[in-house]
């Protein structure tokens, strides 16, 4: 009971926290547009494309760091894939202007867009199936499985974003040790969990 009360508290308060990224670079586009502030730099555009896409990879390692944090969450991968598709729709809408055309170039062409699209639908895999309703049709260890896809998405988000950048590359390097770190603990916990049964 305790736990369910706890969740019913702090899921809220989680998921409006997940929020305030995006209310900061709101007021900072409005501000900018209006005010003449230069809260997104000189180049609004890509600054707040870049700035979504920066916020999904860092809920993506949030996701990885911990099953408490994604069962706070409820499902972490949802946040992620919140922002990725902000990140999508901005370069589509405001950077192409809805131009179709010249994004499926894009695609063809830059492979670090590619890459974005490749997550893009990995997410929405792992979105459609976060429901409880879908991990009781799929089964728990089928769920799992396909769950796993967390861990590649992250490195192919990481990768999207060093692609991504020509200069400054500190929080592709930050973000790029908290994922292997994360990684490296998941291999050592899953040989620890194999000792004792080859031992038996």
């Amino acid at each position: 009971m305790a736990v369910k009360t706890s969740r019913r508290i702090f899921k809220p308060i989680v998921f409006t926290a997940s929020l305030l990224p995006l209310a900061w670079l709101l007021f900072a586009l409005y501000s900018d547009t209006v005010l003449a502030t230069r809260y997104l730099t000189n180049d609004p555009v890509q600054k707040l494309d870049r700035e979504l896409g920066d916020w999904a990879l860092i809920f993506i390692i949030i996701t990885l760091i911990v099953r408490p944090a994604r069962e706070l969450f409820g499902a972490g991968e949802l946040i992620a894939y919140f922002y990725v598709l902000l990140h999508v729709s901005s370069y589509v809408f405001v950077n192409l202007q809805f131009n179709l055309d010249e994004f499926l170039a894009d695609v063809a062409k830059r492979p670090f867009i590619t890459i974005g699209v490749i997550n893009l639908v990995l997410l929405t895999a792992l979105a459609a199936t976060s429901p409880k309703a879908m991990i009781r049709r799929m089964g728990g260890r089928n769920w799992r499985r396909l769950h796993m896809l967390i861990y590649l998405i992250a490195v192919l988000g990481l990768i999207h974003f060093i692609m991504m950048i020509r200069a400054d590359f500190s929080r592709p390097y930050i973000y790029g040790a908290c994922i292997a770190i994360l990684l490296g603990y998941r291999v050592w916990r899953k040989r620890a969990s194999l000792s004792p049964a080859r031992q038996g």
